[in-house]
């Protein structure tokens, strides 16, 4: 009997398309696994390139866990799978908001009950908060994570901050201003090598083993780097007092928000130029005085898959 995955994704550049498509070549490939996609489609498509008042205007329902609703599934939530690997993008600092709509979907609470799941995301470097919030979930829904691959951008984090939203506001991966600006996105290289991750899979299958939590060990998963964990912890909360002011003064994308959204996005600029690099820089200071602090927060954030 063929094992049967399911794949969940939501890519608005496209870029997880193609991760999405790297990792389950292998299982695609295997006669004995079968693959089932579902795209999360939105009623209202979120447009790209995303005009940049409108990209900064959804960040306090992504902040919040207000989802959008989502074109009906052809699943009907009675289906069995093996395994189902969840891909989602990273909106500041939270998951996606057709992924955090699915998560909180009746389809959802169905489909994901005592079923392993392995997570894969395709970011520009800040995702930690946002697999906090979906370990959350997936452990309220009773889903069983075993493991979780997280890909970066290659401009690293401060570039990349500039060269992320000129990609998704230009529909350009750059690099711009003459090289100032490197390329955005993660690397092809990097897309290309998720087949490993595949190719473990398939063997656990075809070996008839359980996935379990070691699944993608040793297989370089996920990086941590520790100077990120306080600045996303901070520009968590701070991504949480603007939000709740800018949906009191009105819903999404109404006239009252756009004022208060053009001083946010200098505010942005400035916390990011200025606070989170002075952050990071004392962490990496005092870095050697909190080994064991330092390694219990890698070890922790870096679960169920290991950086090994």
């Amino acid at each position: 009997m063929k094992k049967k995955i399911l794949v969940i994704h939501f890519s608005q550049t496209g870029q997880l398309n193609e991760a999405v498509k790297a990792f389950v070549a292998p299982l695609q490939a295997s006669d004995t696994v079968e693959v089932t996609f579902e795209v999360l489609r939105p009623v209202e498509p979120f447009p790209f390139p995303w005009p940049f008042l409108r990209f900064l205007d959804v960040f306090p329902e992504a902040v919040y866990d207000d989802p959008p609703p989502l074109q009906p599934s052809a699943l009907k939530g009675d289906e069995q799978f093996d395994l189902i690997i969840l891909a989602y993008q990273v909106w500041f600092l939270s998951p996606s908001l057709p992924v955090t709509a699915f998560l909180q979907s009746e389809l959802a609470t169905k489909l994901l009950r005592d079923t392993p799941v392995v997570t894969l995301i395709a970011c520009r470097d800040m995702w930690l908060m946002a697999q906090e919030r979906v370990k959350a979930r997936l452990q309220q829904l009773g889903a069983k994570l075993v493991g979780n691959v997280a890909l970066t951008d290659e401009a690293g984090s401060l570039l990349s901050f500039f060269a992320t939203p000129l990609w998704v506001t230009t529909g350009r991966k750059g690099p711009f201003f003459g090289g100032l600006v490197p390329r955005a996105g993660v690397a092809p290289e990097r897309i290309t090598a998720c087949s490993r991750f595949g190719e473990r899979i398939r063997e656990r299958l075809q070996g008839d083993l359980p996935l379990q939590e070691d699944l993608l060990r040793g297989l370089q998963a996920v990086r941590i780097d520790p100077a990120l964990v306080s600045s996303e912890k901070a520009g968590q909360r701070a991504f949480r007092i603007w939000g709740r002011l800018l949906r009191a003064l009105g819903p999404s994308r109404s006239w009252q928000r756009k004022p208060v959204l053009a001083f946010y996005a200098v505010f942005l600029v400035t916390l990011i130029a200025t606070v989170i690099p002075l952050s990071m820089l004392i962490k990496k200071l005092v870095a050697p005085f909190a080994r064991e602090r330092i390694a219990a927060q890698r070890a922790y954030y870096s679960a169920p898959s290991g950086e090994e």
